[in-house]
């Protein structure tokens, strides 16, 4: 089991896996939220949160919507909606434990040139100090 919280702590989100890939796109919301997102079946994921804690977000064509925490502001997840497959969500994997997806190869999306990038291996971490 793997576990993400906003900030707060007030949304925390309980998944059943650790994702084999992370997703780092550049479209605009993306690029603006500094997301990695971890895909994953509506069923392996768990939003443990107070009704009304969250709020959802949605532009365009409506066929995603953000939530955030509307404590302290975190984007936790998203998911699909209005589309014929809609049992995907996303969950935002800056909101887990850095160690526990640190050797997850980071994938590029590149969506403002169309290409698709190819999973990378995690950058070996900074131990140097100042």
């Amino acid at each position: 089991m793997l576990h993400a919280s906003c900030h707060c702590g007030t949304v925390r989100l309980e998944i059943a896996r650790k994702p084999r890939t992370l997703t780092e796109c550049n479209c605009s919301i993306c690029g603006r939220l500094g997301a990695r997102w971890a895909y994953y079946t509506r069923t392996a994921v768990r939003v443990r949160c107070p009704d009304g804690a969250t709020q959802a977000y949605s532009y365009g064509r409506k066929t995603y919507e953000y939530y955030h925490c509307k404590v302290c502001g975190c984007v936790t997840h998203y998911a699909r909606i209005n589309v014929k497959r809609n049992d995907k969500v996303a969950v935002n994997a800056r909101m887990m434990d850095p160690d526990d997806v640190a050797a997850i190869p980071v994938r590029r999306l590149d969506v403002r040139r169309r290409t698709r990038g190819r999973a990378e291996p995690p950058a070996a971490p900074d131990r140097g100090g100042p």
